[in-house]
C-alpha cells in the first residue's frame, strides 16, 4: 500500500467503481524455492481503483481482496472472473483528510468461520473510519468498530480464542482490539517496536503461536508480541529485521516460516526460522508492489497493487514447494 498513488489515479478511482474484465497471465519466470510455478491469475483496473491491498482464501479456492482506492471488497473465482461483493461508503470529502495518504482506502481483511467478512476502512473522518462488517448474502457492509479519524487501520488479524480482531495502526503506531460482535475498539499495544519513522509504522498482522506478529514498513522488521491468557499485550520481540518496505504476509504451515511482501522493492521474500530472508518473487514473475501474501496448503496468492509503478495491479498465484513430497 505503503507508497502514494498519483492524484490523477486517485480521481478515476473515486469516479467510478465498475467491474474490471480479468484476463489469465503468461507463466512467469524466477519463482525461487520455496516457491514455484508462478504465473498472474487475474488482472485488474487501476483506472478504476482496482489495487487490491490484502487478500484472503475461500474455503472454495476463491480469493477475497480489498480494492483499496475504489473502497471495495471483491472476489476472484477460480478462472479468474471477479466480482464486486461490496463497496463501502465514500467519505463526503474524498477522504482528503485520511492521515498521510490523502485518499480513503480499504486496506485489511480477515474472514471468521461462519463466512462474514471484515474490512478496515481509513478516510481520515470519524463517521466511517473502522472495522467494517460484511454478511454472507449481503451487499450492504456495515460499521462494527468505530476508530479515530487521524488513525490508518492497516493490518487485521482475528484472534478465535478471545472472538476479537487485532488491528494494527500504521499511522498513530499501535494495535487496537475489536470484538467480533462489534463495539467499542480499545488500544491493545503501544510499543515502541509500532511505531513510524517518517511514513508507516506497524502494517501487516497475524494470530499465529499464542502471538500477534507484525510488521513495521518503516522500521523492516517482523515483531512477535505475545498474547497472554487474559488476552493483554505481552513483552514486543524483533523476529526479523533488514525488511525494507514489507507490508503484509502470511505464515507457510511451516513452523515461524514467513512469505512476506516487500512492497517498493517488489520482492515477495522467504523468512527463515532464524530471520533470514531469500528473495523468492520479483518483478519478473509479474509483481507490481505486492502488498500481501495469502497462503493455504501448497496455494500462495500475491494481490500486487501497482501503486509506485501504476503498470499492472494483478493476483499472482504460486505454488509452495513441501520438501520430502
Amino acid at each position: 500500500m505503503k507508497n502514494r498513488i498519483t492524484r490523477a489515479v486517485l480521481a478515476t478511482a473515486a469516479a467510478s467503481l465498475t467491474l474490471a474484465t480479468v484476463t489469465t497471465a503468461t507463466a512467469a519466470q524466477a519463482a525461487t524455492e520455496p516457491v514455484s510455478r508462478a504465473h498472474i491469475v487475474a488482472h485488474f483496473d487501476m483506472a478504476k481503483g482496482q489495487s487490491p491491498e490484502n487478500a484472503l482464501l475461500e474455503p472454495n479456492g476463491s480469493v477475497d481482496v480489498t480494492f483499496a482506492g475504489a473502497h471495495q471488497v471483491a472476489r476472484v473465482e477460480r478462472n479468474g472472473t471477479t466480482h464486486i461483493l461490496a463497496t463501502l461508503p465514500a467519505p463526503a470529502d474524498g477522504g482528503v483528510h485520511t492521515p498521510v495518504l490523502g485518499f480513503a482506502l480499504a486496506t485489511g481483511l480477515a474472514r471468521t468461520p461462519d463466512g462474514t467478512l471484515y474490512a478496515l476502512y481509513a478516510t481520515g473522518t470519524k463517521d466511517l473510519t473502522g472495522l467494517w462488517r460484511l454478511k454472507p448474502g449481503h451487499k450492504t457492509p456495515e460499521r462494527i468498530a468505530a476508530l479515530p479519524a487521524n488513525s490508518l487501520p492497516n493490518g487485521l488479524a482475528f484472534d478465535r480464542r478471545s472472538n476479537a480482531f487485532y488491528i494494527t495502526d500504521s499511522v498513530l503506531g499501535r494495535v487496537w482490539s475489536a470484538p467480533a460482535h462489534g463495539g467499542r475498539a480499545t488500544t491493545w499495544s503501544t510499543a515502541p517496536e509500532l511505531a513510524p519513522h517518517g511514513f508507516l509504522g506497524a502494517n501487516g498482522a497475524r494470530v499465529h503461536g499464542d502471538a500477534l506478529w507484525v510488521t513495521n514498513l518503516d522500521q523492516g522488521t517482523v515483531v512477535r508480541i505475545p498474547i497472554g491468557n487474559d488476552h493483554r499485550a505481552g513483552r514486543p520481540t524483533i523476529q526479523a529485521t533488514g525488511l525494507q518496505g514489507i507490508d503484509d504476509f502470511a505464515f507457510t504451515g511451516r513452523g515461524n516460516e514467513i512469505l512476506a511482501a516487500l512492497n517498493k522493492p517488489n520482492k515477495i521474500v522467504h523468512i527463515t526460522d532464524d530471520g533470514k530472508n531469500t528473495t523468492v518473487l520479483n518483478a519478473s514473475d509479474g509483481l507490481q508492489n505486492p502488498t500481501s501474501v495469502a497462503v493455504r496448503g501448497m496455494d500462495v496468492y500475491v494481490p500486487s497493487a501497482a501503486y509506485a509503478t501504476a503498470t499492472d495491479p494483478n493476483l499472482l498465484h504460486a505454488r509452495l514447494v513441501r520438501h520430502g513430497h
